[in-house]
């Protein structure tokens, strides 16, 4: 359910379709009621609540509580991965994370942006992608349409602008390669 509606004014109308909002307000409100204040050991249960509203997730996921997530239908993660609280999953668009990743306390992965150079402002979108066995750091901020290579490690407070290669050491304002990561099997 994308839903972005194409050619509007941003100023003066909505982005998103009516169905797009509703489903906002109804996953807000169980978010709040089913999701943010469940008991942090709860990952199942959040997991289903998750699933409910179309979220692709894998075994053993450990979604923390406190995690914001703008739409779920936008958000498909393989088996264990690691979402800590803090962390803003703000996917207007798709928001894919590999087996055994973790994401880390106050990660930003923002999907939206704007174009600044149309008169109109128009909101665009871009899927991020992050590979199986990555880390992301804490605080660390992801821009639209970057994908995260295999095993790469983006250290803390790094602004991704451009796709990182796999099984690097990855840091930085604007992030960059710092050192290949070893592999393992």
């Amino acid at each position: 359910m994308s839903g972005i509606l194409e050619g509007n004014d941003p100023y003066t109308q909505p982005s998103f379709s009516r169905a797009n909002r509703l489903g906002r307000l109804v996953w807000g409100l169980v978010r709040l009621v089913a999701f943010r204040f469940s008991p942090r050991p709860l990952h199942a249960w959040r997991a289903f609540v998750l699933r409910c509203f179309g979220a692709k997730l894998g075994r053993g996921c450990h979604i923390y509580p406190g995690v914001k997530i703008w739409a779920p239908w936008n958000l498909e993660c393989g088996d264990y991965v690691g979402i800590a609280d803090g962390v803003t999953l703000y996917n207007q668009d798709r928001i894919a994370i590999g087996s055994r990743a973790t994401i880390s306390q106050g990660s930003h992965l923002c999907t939206g942006t704007h174009d600044y150079t149309r008169p109109h402002f128009p909101l665009r979108t871009a899927p991020i992608a992050v590979g199986d066995c990555a880390w992301i750091c804490a605080e660390v901020f992801i821009h639209p349409g970057v994908r995260v290579g295999e095993g790469t490690v983006v250290g803390a407070r790094a602004v991704v602008t451009a796709d990182l290669p796999a099984w690097t050491v990855c840091a930085g304002h604007p992030c960059r390669v710092l050192k290949l990561r070893p592999r393992w099997e």
